[in-house]
């Protein structure tokens, strides 16, 4: 008789033990779920964004959206605060995540060679020298305007006249090979300063750039056309510039305007 009781206290206590670990574990169960739920803020890409583009033309091409918390990715963007001078390494599609590995330094992309060309798009080189290129500061995977300027025959009406233009705008860049040039012989140290500070680097680049870009044939032809017998100059035009329109062609009476 005793020995039955007690059984049945030690059944009921065990019941009562595995019903508060099923209580236990299904609260547990619950909250997980719900920490997993919590909507968190992520950059997700809303247009279609070209390998190579820079972190400071990227915003325009993103979202914030709120996504559960299971479905973020582990290195998935919430801002794009530091990282400054970064680009795209590979094209980016509407509906992605931006994840930390999608934005290199200029440098790797460039050696790299993953900068992807548009389809439709022809490949087109050109030389010059660093002062008609940014300074030589143009990387692959920049964008770039093309100014084209011709010494006579722009103009059908002023066909005697000098004009530039602006004439192909926002070029992807897709390869950039530089000159090489003589090692200079080793100069003597500079005297000392008092400062301890080493004296900053003023020197100007040397040697002319060979720069290929993404275009459509009818861009291809302007630039081949400059190349051979006119004169080109790039600027440094991010996705997001400023197109204003005017003065479009540039002659001697718009300067002073």
């Amino acid at each position: 008789m005793k020995s039955r009781l007690l059984a049945g206290v030690a059944a009921l206590v065990l019941a009562i033990v595995g019903a508060m670990l099923v209580v236990t574990y299904a609260q547990g169960a619950d909250t997980r779920a719900v920490q997993g739920l919590e909507p968190v803020d992520v950059l997700v890409v809303a247009t279609a964004v070209p390998a190579g583009t820079t972190v400071e033309a990227l915003k325009p091409f993103l979202a914030t959206e709120k996504l559960p918390g299971t479905a973020v990715a582990k290195s998935a963007l919430h801002n794009l605060d530091g990282l400054a001078g970064k680009v795209t390494a590979v094209e980016l599609l509407p509906g992605e995540q931006l994840v930390a590995e999608r934005l290199i330094a200029p440098e790797a992309l460039q050696s790299s060679g993953s900068v992807q060309i548009p389809d439709g798009l022809q490949e087109v080189s050109f030389q010059l020298p660093p002062e008609r290129v940014v300074g030589g500061r143009i990387v692959a995977g920049d964008h770039i305007g093309i100014f084209i300027s011709l010494k006579s025959g722009g103009l059908e009406a002023k066909a005697d006249k000098e004009t530039t233009q602006l004439t192909i705008h926002k070029v992807l860049v897709t390869a950039v090979q530089r000159a090489p040039v003589a090692t200079p012989p080793p100069q003597a140290s500079p005297p000392a300063n008092g400062s301890g500070a080493a004296p900053q680097d003023t020197s100007l680049p040397t040697g002319s750039l060979l720069l290929t870009v993404a275009v459509d044939d009818v861009n291809a032809t302007k630039i081949v056309y400059a190349a051979e017998f006119a004169s080109l100059w790039l600027s440094k035009e991010p996705l997001n510039a400023t197109d204003s329109g005017r003065p479009g062609i540039m002659t001697k009476p718009e300067v002073y305007k």
